[in-house]
């Protein structure tokens, strides 16, 4: 029976790895119940494992990372004093464990599975911790061995429940749950990858239209609030206000494009382009080319962005380029893309007044001097309602034609074809190829199957490739 107790104590006991003989002591001898006993005890010590691990331990906490020298050095030991492999990773990982920095993050790890062990389920919360934890060993080169050891020890033989959560909102909450682990001093900045994450999960949520995400920072700000109005280091809102600033960005520029490429008429102002500059340096300086991926490259692969939002987009994109390089001023920027929005409006009110006046007045219009009476006429009209003040330039007006021919011949040929046909092949084709706005080209569609007294049904039907 004092063998077994004896045994328990020293398997156990924190003074053995610190080599604190003297508390060991104190912590073994009232087990024997007698204050005249007397107590020997025999340390043995292998010297060449002792060796190993004040050679690793003077090398891992110069830099808290070990060189292909160092490595070298260790292997070179291991190999003298035939010291196995698996004794090798424990020394390691003993010796790695007892960095204090290191040691809060697993005894926090093993203290939220304990927990978890005892609910009998993982919550979401849990989850999001644990994951955040190892992320942090990864930073601080904890050997992932040690997190596996505990998850098998603490979960084998149990079927712990997890609710599962989408993974953008399961990373967000990993990554606001770390903010908070400051408070057991355990260092969790929110580094690079970590905001580029929570920005990718912001953008997911948002074509999802799903408000986990919102919740979820909305529930982090109400918690850092309270833990500093309840007395924690003010340090805290740091990390938070560094999310909620880039948070800030990603939705100013995100409106900024969108209404750049999708509303007509919408005007820049210089100010808004020196803002957008800041915003892509601070993007780009989480990952190189950042700003495009989050903002343009899907946006230019949207079916639905018309010419002039992509004029617009491409003008915009190309002018920060050249300002960055010194090539170009904001000046010159704002004033290209005053040009395509100038242009933007003519092509609109032109296309609205020349539509017109072929439905009423010109049949045919093939011929050039049909055209150039046609282009008189509308000039003269706008000007008389004040619609524009100069006259329109040759390339828009023939543009304008070019668009009407195109829309005439979809109607008259392509549409009944795609609907006899049920073929969504051609119309995508036509819709890729010629250049026309897929919002007006469904209205067209729209107004094709009202006037010819169509189940619309059907038209929807084709536009998902469904025959």
């Amino acid at each position: 029976e004092l063998v077994r107790c004896l045994g328990k104590v020293l398997k156990r006991s924190e003074a053995v790895g610190d080599e604190r003989d003297d508390i060991l002591i104190s912590e073994i001898f009232p087990l024997l119940k007698d204050d005249s006993a007397q107590l020997f005890i025999v340390k043995l010590i292998n010297r060449y494992h002792r060796e190993y691990r004040n050679l690793f331990r003077s090398l891992y906490f110069r830099n808290k990372k070990i060189s292909d020298d160092d490595f070298a050095k260790l292997v070179s030991m291991a190999s003298k004093y035939q010291i196995d492999r698996y004794q090798q990773e424990r020394i390691r990982i003993d010796v790695m464990y007892r960095s204090p920095a290191n040691k809060r993050i697993v005894d926090e790890y093993r203290n939220i599975l304990l927990a978890c062990n005892s609910k009998g389920e993982i919550s979401n919360l849990d989850n999001a911790r644990l994951t955040r934890l190892k992320t942090l060993s990864v930073r601080n080169k904890i050997p992932g061995a040690l997190f596996y050891t505990l998850d098998e020890m603490l979960k084998k033989g149990r079927n712990l429940k997890n609710n599962e959560e989408r993974d953008y909102i399961a990373a967000t909450r990993e990554i606001l749950e770390g903010i908070f682990f400051r408070e057991i001093e355990i260092e969790s900045r929110i580094d690079r990858d970590d905001m580029l994450k929570l920005i990718k999960a912001k953008k997911k949520a948002m074509e999802n239209r799903d408000h986990s995400f919102d919740q979820l920072m909305l529930d982090a700000s109400k918690e850092c609030d309270e833990k500093i109005r309840d007395g924690a280091d003010a340090a805290l809102l740091d990390g938070f206000s560094y999310v909620i600033t880039y948070l800030d960005r990603f939705d100013s520029v995100s409106n900024l494009i969108s209404q750049l490429a999708f509303m007509e008429n919408v005007r820049i102002n210089e100010e808004m382009l020196r803002g957008l500059l800041e915003h892509k340096a601070a993007f780009n300086n989480l990952h190189d080319d950042c700003f495009h991926e989050l903002f343009i490259r899907d946006l230019f692969a949207n079916a639905y962005l018309g010419g002039f939002g992509r004029r617009k987009v491409k003008a915009l994109m190309e002018g920060l380029v050249a300002i960055e390089a010194h090539w170009a001023t904001i000046e010159d920027l704002h004033r290209r893309l005053n040009e395509i929005d100038q242009d933007e409006r003519i092509a609109i009110v032109l296309l609205e007044h020349v539509r017109d006046r072929i439905r009423n007045f010109y049949s045919k219009f093939t011929t050039r001097a049909d055209q150039e009476a046609l282009r008189r006429e509308v000039i003269e009209e706008l000007k008389t309602k004040k619609r524009i003040t100069a006259d329109i330039p040759d390339r828009l007006f023939n543009e304008t034609i070019f668009t009407i021919k195109k829309e005439a011949m979809y109607l008259h040929s392509l549409l009944p074809q795609i609907i006899a046909e049920r073929n969504d092949g051609l119309r995508e084709d036509f819709l890729e190829n010629s250049g026309l706005d897929r919002f007006f080209v469904e209205e067209l569609e729209r107004e094709y199957y009202e006037k010819n007294g169509l189940d619309i049904e059907d038209l929807y039907q084709i536009r998902k490739g469904l025959s």
